[in-house]
């Protein structure tokens, strides 16, 4: 296989932009009135194969927005306690100014124009994303507006099933139900999908495009 400089290699590959994974658990399913509760990315490197890893993962515990909208339901599901002293949570205008600056270093690290967020049913991540950067005004919201990498999406095409937990385990990566609807290991077993899926169709010659595949391999 052809080796390449990985920054310019990670940058090529995306069309200038860099992979971003992000889980967030929130307190419903409307962004514009239910909080956000926490938030998780994770960070991806290339080597000079093509070959993606995770770098880095950086996870934020998130304090309600005044007035958000928090369902029982919601609580239920993730396992969220608001009241536990060890949640150590914090303004989302903290957090979301922290993770964004991680995720611009590494867009200028690898070269990149800016981020894209690669997520399970990513439209819903990055619906809430949006919303909370708004509500924050921050000006450098990394992430394209619009454009996202949808693992429900790749995996079904990929592994023929769509639900994170079902894919993983077709794919060989272990994943603990227990320790799911946490967003930090929510966006690293995600992370661990994604680089499945890109590996695999690396070593199936699948990049850059007008190498010879050999399909029966």
């Amino acid at each position: 296989m052809t080796n390449f400089e990985s920054s310019t290699f990670l940058a090529d590959r995306f069309r200038g932009f860099l992979p971003v994974v992000v889980d967030v658990e929130t307190g419903g399913f409307n962004a514009k009135t239910d909080a956000l509760l926490e938030v998780a990315a994770a960070i991806l490197s290339m080597d000079g194969n093509g070959i993606l890893s995770i770098s880095d993962v950086v996870s934020y515990h998130i304090e309600p927005f005044p007035n958000a909208n928090i369902e029982e339901a919601a609580l239920d599901f993730t396992g969220i306690d608001l009241e536990s002293g060890n949640r150590e949570a914090e303004p989302e205008v903290s957090a979301l100014t922290d993770l964004f600056q991680i995720i611009r270093q590494a867009v200028k690290t690898n070269d990149c124009t800016r981020a894209v967020m690669v997520a399970h049913n990513a439209h819903f991540d990055l619906g809430f994303m949006n919303e909370a950067s708004d509500r924050c005004r921050i000006k450098r919201n990394p992430f394209h507006p619009f454009t996202v990498m949808d693992t429900a999406t790749l995996a079904g095409l990929a592994y023929g099933h769509t639900v994170l937990a079902k894919a993983c385990e077709i794919a060989g990566i272990d994943f603990s139900n227990r320790k799911a609807h946490s967003a930090a290991y929510d966006a690293q077993k995600t992370a661990e999908l994604f680089c499945s899926i890109v590996n695999r169709w690396q070593t199936l010659g699948g990049w850059p495009l007008g190498q010879d595949i050999d399909f029966k391999k």
